[in-house]
């Protein structure tokens, strides 16, 4: 159901636990969660018990409550055990109303003894989709919550996330024990945030793209997905940022601490982390979030993507979208999900590498060499397959004394992996799921429309309208349907063509895709480049049909194909291939006629695309791929006229040089089948423009 106002949802919150009632709260990052427990908290007459994933989280929210002067405290491992027995007899005596705990205290039996049952009277769960193995987080500790909560009498239980599917909320519902939970899910819709996806074509787009977000918008995160690029793009910026906050796993847990101090207490504006960064984040400034490279999971981005505008302000969140970053989430999916077989054999090279007392005392990186026989070995699943090893108690981790490395210890005496009570079947679904995941954030980088309305979609929200203020709603704005001409429909027909000739067939309208966009689109516009001929598209009734037209034109049509479903991209094995729907199919066929907001062609000039006004200077042409080789072309046609004392469009006019940006020829023989490049030009002016497309691809 959706949220009430929260005066009156408060009041129901506090009339279900009295009634004892389980209760799963689904509500957007900054939409008030914690409110949902803590003010029924100070209603009810014993101690609401909170889990909370981070230590530094947990301390900042009861230092907050504290300054208020609410009775919170914490349990924790940061904590002596002076400090440990004083909150647990503050609970017994009922002088705290909340008490946050960490999920990993709850592994030890002697720690739920100690805890008073009697003294508790809701067990909320904050993060709760951390606890579905098909979340986008999930993290094993909180899976012992469900038995913990029976340990503890069965209290009434509140669980609480920002990102739950339909399928994540009901395995919170099941893994908890729920009985018959009132639910409460909240619009996921963030009124005052843009959400974008800027398609990158290299690594210097994204440095153009990036720093223009930081000029305009000053102050945000910028999430990437290794520590490396971290590293990277935080040298890169820091010219224009000037002091950069470096958050990742590989520094110390005071220097995290510190780089979150320092970035809350607007020290610094910007911050370049890992999705290490940001739980918890209350920042009401941000006003941007920016994903470097592409990240896991729909749940991952808009849950970070929240974090923007949290004061209600306008605020940005913008993906550089490249497709040859997947490579780095392919690695990380298959270093979360090793496979029984793998799990099995890290377990049999612990037992052959242990000493005399049944221990090993080496680094994964030796470990992972000991298991490398032909394939290589992910490291990140040999880590993981220890931790499930260690979750089955076949194995336990211990500190080596000196150094900062954990030993490994073999419980399981005799036994071989083989023998591990894993389910094998369930092990690869959850693999699956971990894929599909990732594949819906690529389809959401594809799809055209409002970039909002499809993840409210995503989320089980239906019938919500469009945003109006993501790219996609500002690009239906721009594009308006017209009417269509007659000649327009035969060249619409003839591009709707040269998808199905590079599709199969299966049905009158149903075609499977065996190409990308880019290769048709070059296909159409009869390219000479080595995937065209290679392939043998050349050979194709459709090759060169839409040559005269020129590239800008082209890609704007395919656009205008996209939003209104004639074409859409879908990945399949891996690859983003476009595809001909029903609807385009038919329209090929003639047989129906949709509204279309085609790009509009100049009388006398085929291909031309018009625009409104001059290009101001570093401005990207319509239809342009490459706006940093356009400029850079530019520069160079500026250059050559100067030196002649001639105008720049003598040397080439703007059309061709978007032609050069978008189809990068490699050689006279490539350039020539270019609208405007003339055999004259093709040996005196051609030549430095092809050295500046060679330096550029470098």
């Amino acid at each position: 159901m959706a949220c009430p106002p929260f005066g009156s949802r408060s009041k129901r919150l506090s009339k279900l636990y009295l009634e004892k009632k389980d209760t799963l709260v689904v509500m957007p990052t900054g939409g008030g969660k914690s409110l949902c427990f803590q003010l029924p908290a100070l209603l009810l007459p014993g101690v609401t018990l909170v889990v909370s994933p981070l230590i530094a989280l947990m301390k900042d929210q009861v230092d907050a409550l504290q300054a208020r002067g609410l009775p919170a405290g914490l349990l924790n491992s940061s904590q002596t055990l002076e400090e440990q027995r004083a909150t647990l007899d503050a609970i017994r005596q009922r002088t705290l109303k909340l008490v946050y705990v960490a999920p990993e205290r709850f592994r030890s039996q002697s720690f739920l003894n100690a805890l008073p049952k009697d003294a508790i009277s809701l067990f909320a769960i904050d993060e709760a989709h951390c606890l579905s193995q098909w979340g986008h987080d999930f993290r094993p500790d909180y899976m012992r919550l469900g038995e913990a909560r029976k340990a503890l009498g069965s209290p009434p239980c509140i669980a609480l996330t920002a990102t739950a599917t339909p399928d994540v909320q009901g395995d919170i519902m099941q893994v908890l024990e729920m009985r018959e939970p009132a639910e409460f899910v909240a619009g996921f819709a963030r009124e005052n945030l843009s959400f974008k996806v800027r398609k990158i074509g290299s690594n210097a787009d994204k440095q153009e793209a990036l720093l223009r977000l930081i000029k305009q918008h000053k102050t945000g995160i910028i999430y990437c997905a290794t520590r490396k690029s971290v590293d990277k793009v935080a040298a890169a910026i820091e010219p224009l940022a000037g002091s950069v906050i470096r958050y990742h796993g590989g520094l110390s847990d005071k220097e995290r601490t510190q780089a979150q101090e320092i970035f809350m207490q607007r020290k610094s504006n910007v911050v370049v982390a890992t999705n290490a960064f940001g739980m918890g984040i209350d920042r009401a400034d941000i006003r941007f979030v920016c994903h470097y490279e592409m990240p896991g999971s729909v749940e991952a981005y808009y849950q970070e993507g929240g974090r923007a505008g949290r004061d209600g302000a306008p605020s940005v969140c913008e993906m550089l979208f490249s497709y040859a970053d997947k490579r780095v989430q392919d690695f990380f999916i298959e270093g979360a999900n090793p496979g029984k077989e793998l799990i099995a054999r890290v377990f049999d090279m612990l037992c052959a590498e242990s000493d005399e007392n049944h221990e090993v005392r080496l680094p994964v990186d030796d470990l992972c060499e000991r298991l490398n026989t032909g394939r290589k070995v992910n490291p990140m699943a040999v880590s993981t397959a220890i931790s499930t090893l260690s979750r089955h108690k076949w194995i336990e981790r211990f500190e080596v004394p000196g150094r900062r490395l954990k030993g490994t210890r073999i419980l399981k005496l005799g036994q071989s992996g083989r023998d591990l009570p894993l389910d094998g079947q369930a092990l690869a679904i959850k693999a699956q799921r971990d894929e599909a995941r990732l594949k819906a954030v690529i389809d959401f980088a594809y799809a055209s429309g409002c970039r909002q309305q499809w993840i409210l979609n995503y989320f089980g929200e239906r019938n919500s309208q469009p945003c109006g203020r993501c790219d996609g709603c500002r690009q239906r704005k721009q594009l308006a349907n017209r009417e269509v001409k007659a000649d327009e429909w035969t060249l619409v027909k003839m591009a709707l063509s040269g998808v199905a000739r590079m599709s199969s067939r299966r049905a009158p309208d149903e075609w499977t895709p065996r190409f990308g966009k880019r290769k048709i689109i070059q296909c159409l516009l009869g390219s000479q480049s080595a995937p065209i001929l290679d392939a043998g598209l050349d050979a194709l009734s459709t090759y060169g049909i839409l040559k005269r037209e020129g590239s800008a034109f082209v890609d704007a049509l395919f656009e205008s194909f996209e939003q209104a479903g004639l074409v859409q991209v879908v990945t399949e094995e891996g690859f983003p291939l476009l595809k001909l729907t029903e609807l385009g199919s038919q329209v090929m066929r003639g047989v129906a006629q949709p509204a279309l907001a085609l790009p509009e062609r100049t009388a006398g000039s085929a291909g031309k695309v018009t625009t409104a006004k001059k290009l101001k200077k570093g401005q990207a042409p319509e239809g342009i791929l490459d706006n940093a080789l356009y400029q850079k072309l530019a520069a160079k046609r500026s250059e050559m006229a100067a030196a002649n004392g001639k105008p720049a469009y003598t040397v080439f006019p703007n059309f061709v040089l978007v032609e050069l940006a978008n189809l990068k020829p490699s050689s006279e023989r490539e350039a020539i089948k270019i609208r405007g490049i003339g055999p004259a030009k093709l040996k005196t002016v051609l030549p430095p423009f092809l050295e500046v497309i060679k330096a550029h691809n470098a």
